[in-house]
């Protein structure tokens, strides 16, 4: 019987970081639908794999990257067939809940800068900065070397911070109405 608990509250477990999957799933794929789909994959892939998680480890480290897993093959598939998506705006971050209009703008801009830098980068960055993940679990969900991770926040980081300081310029150029 302790095992079936155990896998209850591995199961409840997975539920917790449903949010975090979207919001990944959502830097990989730009569009909520095909998102939401992949968080689903995953979510199916972990639960058949349940027996291969090893307690104590990081549950959101394995989970990330059994998306991030779903998600290269999903790429590499639709690439061989040449599959494409009717939905091509991007669509990256979810609206904010109803906040002051200067929030709205500022989240909006955060957004544009942040489809602006390179995939690699933006997927460091929101690993290590939004989910909280330490540079080796995201070293390890990329399956990369750690100081490669570290290059990529750092760039990422820095790129922000120049489309930024380039937006407050243009928008001190415009003229005022």
């Amino acid at each position: 019987m302790p095992e079936h608990a155990d896998h209850a509250s591995l199961v409840a477990s997975l539920t917790e970081q449903l949010p975090h999957l979207r919001r990944y799933a959502m830097v990989l794929c730009r569009h909520r639908d095909q998102a939401d789909d992949l968080v689903q994959e995953a979510l199916l892939r972990a639960i058949d794999h349940l027996h291969q998680f090893r307690p104590g480890t990081n549950l959101r480290a394995w989970l990330f990257t059994i998306l991030r897993n779903a998600h290269l093959n999903n790429c590499r598939r639709n690439q061989r067939y040449g599959v494409t998506s009717i939905d091509e705006r991007p669509a990256a971050f979810e609206q904010p809940s109803p906040s002051a209009q200067a929030d709205v703008v500022a989240l909006k801009e955060l957004e544009r800068c942040m489809l602006e830098i390179p995939d690699e980068q933006r997927e460091a960055l929101l690993l290590v900065v939004v989910e909280g993940m330490t540079y080796e679990e995201a070293a390890e969900v990329m399956v990369v070397p750690i100081g490669t991770i570290r290059s990529r926040v750092s760039r990422a980081r820095r790129a922000l911070l120049h489309l930024f300081a380039a937006q407050e310029q243009q928008v001190e150029l415009e003229p005022a109405v």
